[in-house]
This record gives structure tokens, C-alpha cells and sequence, in this order.
């Protein structure tokens, strides 16, 4: 197979910005009041970490934006990220975690009322809480998707296989196929392409790679069968991706700055 030519600078690029997104939490009002919601969101005791979250709001947010609904609405994103992470820390698995996060993330974006955001975070707090009490009464959702997960996620660019991940976390190949398919309602294999499609946007939207190199680079075996599978997962194939971001960065650059308040 041919080898993708992607300075291996630009690859570092790539790794650090997914960590800084992974890793990428809100400013913090009290540590102290953090790491008590935190800690009453792993036990599930909803009464006293709404408690917490009450005094960590009847303090004065962070300023994130000149705009009071914007501003609200990133702590709200930071937020989601630190109920995800406690979520995660409780066992239930990142997948369910993460897409927990989407939804709510998008329905910030979508909520402008001030009263409602409010609302809202509290809306999180108790659907992050009722995953963790899910995952507790059917542990079968458990460690062994969580490691396999993880191993994806750790290893995006390198060639992966179900034996390989099997042997990386020590259960049989046919075992862990039925439970990932099982817990996620996804085959590995899709799952992988889905995700390796995802990240591959990167790429697309920050560097000039051709679409060979792009595909080489997360083991597709050529530009076709990656054309195909992303337009799959996406509706759109790999360069109409690239050109509607493009198109969006120059309607940015040319929009009208916002009046400031």
C-alpha cells in the first residue's frame, strides 16, 4: 500500500488540536464547587449536586463574549464537556457520553432565551445523572466497549483490525464484535470508518492534502473506497466537504463585524 505523503508536522498539528478539544474545559467559577458537582454527578445524587450547581451560578459567570446569551451559552458547552467527562469517569462508555454531548450542545445553539439556558443546564445535569444510574443497573455496556473505544480513539492512525484490538485488550475476536455491536448498535468495523471519516475533516478543512494522501493517511486502501465512506456517513463526498468550508470561511471573512454592547 502506498504511504501518504502528509508532512508529519501537520500530523502533530492534527493530534495536539484533538486533544485541546477533548481536553478543553470551562472557566472555572470555584474549583472547589467544580470538584463537588463533579463528585456528586459520579454518585448520581441529583438533589445535592443541583445544590452545588446553584451556588456555582449564583456566583457571576465568566465574561466569554460580549454578548450575554453567547457568553451564557458557552459556559452552558463547557459545562455539558464537564458532565461528559464525569459521566465517562463512572463507567459508562465515551460513545453514549459523547453523543449525549451533541445533542445537548446542539439544543444550546438552538435556545436563546436566557430563562431557558438556565434551564437547560439543569436538564443536563439530570439526563448526564440517569446515564450513569442506566449504565449501573445493565453494567453489560461496560469496561470492555469503554477499552475498545479507547483503543480506537488512541490509535486512529494506525491499521486496525478486530484481532488487533481484541489482543490490545485481551478478549476473544468474536466475543468483542457481538458486545460492541451489542452495546452500540454498530458493527467495529463502521464504527472505525465513521470515526476515521470524522477526523479525516480536519484535514480537509485546515491543510491543502489531496485526497489521496488524506485517505492513505487513516488506511483506506485508495480515494475511492474513502469517497465512498465518507459520503456514507455525511451526504456529501470529501471534496464538496472541502469546498462548502471554504465557501464558509470567505462569507466569515467578508461578514460584518458585531456591534458591541
Amino acid at each position: 500500500m502506498k504511504n501518504s505523503r502528509i508532512d508529519g508536522e501537520v500530523i502533530r498539528q492534527f493530534l495536539e488540536t484533538r486533544q485541546e478539544n477533548e481536553e478543553s474545559l470551562f472557566a472555572h467559577p470555584s474549583y472547589t464547587l467544580e470538584q463537588d458537582l463533579l463528585y456528586w454527578v459520579e454518585l448520581t445524587d441529583e438533589q445535592r449536586a443541583s445544590r452545588v450547581l446553584d451556588q456555582i451560578n449564583a456566583a457571576q459567570r465568566a465574561r466569554l463574549s460580549d454578548s450575554q446569551v453567547r457568553s451564557l451559552k458557552n459556559s452552558l458547552i463547557c459545562s455539558c464537556t464537564l458532565f461528559t467527562r464525569a459521566t465517562i469517569k463512572a463507567g459508562v462508555t465515551p460513545e453514549y457520553a459523547y453523543d449525549m454531548s451533541d445533542i445537548f450542545i446542539r439544543k444550546i445553539e438552538n435556545t436563546n432565551g436566557l430563562d431557558q439556558l438556565h434551564k437547560l443546564e439543569y436538564d443536563m445535569l439530570h439526563h448526564f445523572i440517569q446515564a450513569i444510574r442506566d449504565y449501573r443497573q445493565n453494567p453489560y455496556q461496560n469496561e470492555i466497549v469503554n477499552r475498545a473505544i479507547h483503543y480506537i480513539h488512541e490509535n486512529i492512525l494506525q491499521p486496525m483490525t478486530l484481532e488487533k484490538i481484541s489482543e490490545a485488550i485481551n478478549v476473544s475476536p468474536n466475543y468483542l464484535s457481538a458486545l460492541f455491536h451489542s452495546v452500540t448498535n454498530i458493527r467495529m468495523n463502521a464504527y472505525i470508518n465513521k470515526k476515521k471519516v470524522d477526523e479525516s475533516k480536519y484535514f480537509l478543512s485546515h491543510t491543502d492534502s489531496t485526497l489521496l494522501d488524506i485517505a492513505l493517511l487513516f488506511g483506506f486502501c485508495n480515494q475511492s473506497y474513502y469517497t465512498r465512506v465518507f459520503k456514507e456517513h455525511n451526504g456529501i463526498t470529501p471534496a464538496a466537504f472541502r469546498r462548502r468550508h471554504a465557501d464558509e470561511d470567505v462569507e466569515k471573512k467578508h461578514a460584518k463585524p458585531e456591534a458591541v454592547n
